[in-house]
């Protein structure tokens, strides 16, 4: 039996997870659902349950699922995918997959580098709340917390470069054999791409160009077999996929009179 904390361990989860993926089909009837109730029923009986956990199925009758309940249910979920995925791979590869769990806070972060109020919902995130600590008192902090608070830091010197702050960090946490291996060479070159193509100032389809990341990323993926960046490709592959549930909820949830979007 493979044990966990192997890279064999991490190809085989992922491959499972990546087969239970929700079709094309199911991905349709969502996108034609009107109620968010119908949306959650649907994606309850899927893969797509996984993000869902915390999040009740159907709100009370004088009650509605509010967008920041649904944005709170769903970093939690990611926080735990990536947690999840960190434990199928080796040890070294932990500190570098622990730090993506901040790629999904990065818009806070750039909004409170450049002076933004912090709002309301960051308080009541036990995650989110270190952001908030004075800087008289950052200086105490330790572990993932001095880490956060030191990519605040970061940023604040020059908020345009936020998600480069982040990868100076992630760069720092990688192994030394990720340097021999397709991570460096060819995932992230990509995912720079498409940030640079979904930033450009001209209209963008932003729908086709991720329909785009994600076919090469599955490739990538199928070419990956025994790289310990595959471990990576897949939280990339997670991360659209939850982006697209996070897409169809909130929309919901903020316009519940409105239908789905054509």
């Amino acid at each position: 039996m493979i044990g966990a904390g192997s890279v064999a361990f991490a190809h085989a989860r992922i491959w499972a997870r990546w087969g239970a993926r929700p079709d094309a089909a199911l991905w349709q009837r969502i996108e034609t659902r009107r109620e968010l109730a119908g949306v959650l029923e649907l994606a309850r009986g899927s893969s797509l349950a996984r993000w869902l956990e915390g999040l009740e199925a159907r709100a009370a009758p004088h009650e509605r699922h509010e967008p920041h309940a649904i944005e709170r249910v769903l970093r939690g979920a990611w926080r735990a995918r990536v947690a999840e995925v960190a434990a199928w791979m080796p040890p070294a590869w932990a500190a570098a997959l622990l730090w993506c769990v901040w790629l999904a806070e990065l818009p806070l972060v750039q909004a409170l580098a450049r002076g933004a109020p912090a709002p309301a919902w960051a308080a009541d995130d036990a995650v989110l709340r270190v952001l908030l600590t004075p800087a008289a008192e950052r200086a105490a902090l330790r572990g993932d917390a001095a880490d956060a608070c030191a990519l605040l830091e970061a940023a604040s010197a020059a908020p345009q470069h936020t998600l480069a702050a982040w990868l100076e960090a992630w760069r720092t946490r990688l192994p030394a054999r990720a340097a021999r291996g397709m991570l460096l060479h060819e995932l992230l070159p990509l995912l720079q791409a498409h940030a640079e193509a979904l930033a450009a100032p001209a209209l963008v389809d932003a729908w086709a160009l991720r329909q785009a990341l994600q076919a090469r990323l599955v490739l990538l993926l199928r070419r990956s077999v025994a790289e310990p960046g595959a471990a990576f490709v897949y939280l990339a592959l997670a991360a659209l996929e939850l982006e697209r549930l996070r897409g169809e909820l909130v929309r919901r949830a903020a316009f519940p009179q409105r239908g789905p979007a054509p």
